[in-house]
């Protein structure tokens, strides 16, 4: 049995649903499938998610929301017009709009997207619709509660087969809705795999697969035939968006693997995510990145033999609830490296209180990017750092940081985000030139 989830841009058109309907007739395997909201039909075009946010906005404020609804009416509509559907989809639309108000529970509206795309799909496959906040159940701290999710989702699909399920959602113990993070259809198809045991988890989106590079950046980058669960969380943490980072852990788990797929070119076999890979045809695997950092650079002489000064200098940091990224040191230094978005407007306190309390120097520093060059098969090869560098240096870019892990499988650097484009670029040309990547 495999699991299919199909992304916005897969529930966007009517042209799409049917895409995605000759994907799932082709294997009868394909029984389960997890839709998101329909997404942008063309660039210039909003996202169904985007336009519920703005709505619950305008509904709390007062704002007149009659075009907003019937943009996002309108694109419903139009599908089960289009696709001749034999579903009361206007009696859903009629429903929720009666329940439009300022004290509507924004949770519940925001999840009417994928709502809608399941119920629309469901009819157009001839399977059953089941709503997933019957089967997703969460804790009321906002952990899924596997236990008893397993129970319901293993019990619907043994009652009723084929089934679509609507992701991004799921329920709290009194029945309210509870959302993933945004792009979180991905989690739900995974934890649907996980839940059935799935032989693989399909996940059918706008490109042909894991891409060894942002596109916006390098020009043509190689799609990744396979990579390791390992491998992927750390190019998604650092940026890569084609799959939802919190999707991997379920089927880790269960060694289920994943297939990134593209529901407009069916044909290419995309990436497969597995446990382990016998590939060993490149040393690079991938490299992605993020902006927008900030490094605490802290000095203090005879730091080395001051017991727990970095234990007192992450306490600070954890008063703050900020999540620590890296945490370059020296002998008598040491940098913090967080999210600038986790600092806000606290930095300056944070410099405060570590040299009030601790006794050190302190150097904030904004607009640092990390730049994560992944790969399993650079584990025990000389000359990989030497290449970083002088990838670098030939471009004129100063490395600010630089941060390996002891399995060798990822080298983290830091340069100015003004850099941040250029150095990427020239870290992928160089290792292609190589034949690395």
């Amino acid at each position: 049995m495999i699991v299919t989830k199909f992304g916005g841009t897969s529930m966007a058109s009517a042209e799409q649903f049917r895409k995605v309907k000759s994907i799932i007739d082709e294997n009868p395997a394909r029984q389960v499938v997890v839709v998101s909201a329909a997404g942008k039909k063309n660039s210039s075009d909003i996202k169904i998610t985007d336009l519920l946010y703005t709505l619950h906005t305008h509904l709390v404020y007062g704002v007149p929301y009659d075009d907003i609804w019937g943009m996002i009416a309108g694109r419903y509509l139009e599908i089960a017009k289009e696709l001749e559907l034999d579903c009361d989809i206007e009696a859903d639309l009629k429903k929720i709009k009666n329940e439009l108000g300022k004290n509507i529970d924004q949770n519940y509206l925001i999840s009417r997207g994928e709502y809608l795309s399941a119920k629309l799909m469901s009819a157009y496959l001839g399977f059953d619709f089941v709503d997933s906040k019957d089967l997703i159940r969460f804790t009321y701290s906002g952990a899924v509660d596997i236990e008893r999710s397993e129970q319901n989702t293993k019990k619907a699909f043994s009652r009723r087969g084929k089934i679509v399920v609507p992701g991004f959602y799921g329920a709290y113990p009194n029945g309210e809705i509870c959302l993933f993070s945004r792009g979180g259809s991905d989690i739900t198809g995974s934890y649907l795999a996980r839940f059935l045991n799935a032989r693989v988890y399909e996940n059918w989106t706008d490109v042909p697969g894991t891409l060894t590079a942002d596109p916006r950046i390098v020009d043509n980058p190689k799609t990744i035939s396979q990579i390791t669960y390992t491998e992927l969380r750390e190019l998604s943490y650092m940026g890569a968006n084609v799959l939802h980072e919190d999707s991997i852990t379920p089927v880790q788990e269960k060694n289920i693997s994943i297939n990134i797929r593209n529901t407009n070119e069916p044909s290419c076999p995309g990436t497969i995510i597995k446990r382990e890979c016998n590939d060993d045809s490149s040393v690079i695997t991938g490299i992605s990145g993020k902006k927008d950092f900030v490094s605490f650079d802290i000095l203090k002489d005879h730091m080395s033999t001051e017991i727990g000064f970095t234990r007192r200098v992450l306490e600070i940091f954890e008063d703050y609830k900020i999540n620590v990224e890296h945490i370059p040191t020296g002998i008598d230094s040491v940098s913090v490296i967080v999210s600038g978005t986790s600092v806000g407007s606290n930095m300056y306190d944070i410099v405060a209180r570590i040299e009030s309390e601790l006794g050190a120097r302190v150097n904030a520093k904004k607009e640092l990017a990390l730049i994560a060059i992944v790969g399993r098969n650079m584990v025990g090869k000389s000359g990989i750092c030497a290449k970083v560098f002088a990838s670098l240096s030939a471009v004129g870019i100063n490395i600010k940081m630089i941060a390996q892990p002891p399995d060798e499988t990822n080298i983290i650097v830091g340069v100015d985000n003004s850099n941040y484009k250029k150095a990427i670029r020239a870290l992928y040309e160089d290792f292609e030139k190589a034949n690395w990547i």
